[in-house]
């Protein structure tokens, strides 16, 4: 049953498609928490061109999380600068458990200033528990557009397999498949309970570049203070 609905996410990961850039950036689960509000800041590191990350999220109902983020980027001169805004809405569809998978569906719209870039992505979520372990796909589509007139279309896959080890510490793999990316590496990841209520997400990973094309070592990290 597995093969038959995680074959489709490999065929399309493979499958030639165009993209400009990396595709490490975080691999999402499809749950939303009811009255959830959080601040978020993610970092990417790619041979040391730094993409971060601000936004600010709540859930709207029990099913859907919408969050709004500010995005920045190293110039020549490596001082960071606002380059882009994003507003991202995840659905969670099914109740976890419910099905042999637990399915969900994120939606971004991204801006980007300077050039006068847009994109609008889509992604399919699917996680699985067997026991202590958790593995997780992201299958992308995204359609990018440019004021010149230029278009594309672009997919990616994001794969994560994680081990429950402890709340606050979670050891984890991932992998990200895109036309320029190809990195496989280890990430850590936990929950920081600090009162009821409130927590803090933290996840840490370096991703090696497979091929020719991606960066040799991609930092990643976030940070997620949830209320």
């Amino acid at each position: 049953m597995a093969k038959k609905y995680l074959l489709p996410f490999f065929l399309l990961a493979s499958a030639n498609a165009i993209a400009d850039s990396s595709t490490v950036d975080r691999v999402y689960a499809p749950y939303v928490q009811p009255l959830e509000k959080e601040l978020e800041w993610r970092l990417t590191d790619a041979d040391g061109q730094q993409t971060q990350r601000l936004g600010y999220g709540q859930s709207v109902t029990d099913r859907l999380f919408v969050e709004a983020y500010l995005i920045g980027a190293d110039t020549a001169d490596n001082q960071l600068r606002l380059e882009a805004y994003e507003v991202e809405a995840l659905w969670q569809l099914t109740e976890q458990g419910e099905y042999s998978f637990d399915w969900g569906l994120i939606t971004e719209f991204e801006w980007q200033r300077d050039n006068d870039d847009w994109e609008l992505a889509t992604g399919l979520i699917t996680s699985k528990s067997w026991g202590r372990w958790v593995a997780t796909s992201n299958l992308w589509l995204k359609y990018e557009w440019q004021e010149e007139g230029n278009k594309e279309f672009e997919t990616a896959l994001a794969l994560q397999g994680r081990y429950r080890l402890k709340s606050w510490f979670e050891p984890a793999i991932e992998f990200y498949a895109g036309e320029n990316t190809r990195a496989l590496g280890p990430v850590a990841m936990g929950d920081i309970r600090l009162q009821p209520g409130k927590k803090l997400h933290w996840e840490v990973g370096a991703l090696m570049g497979l091929n020719s094309k991606t960066a040799d070592l991609t930092w990643r990290g976030l940070l997620e203070f949830e209320f």
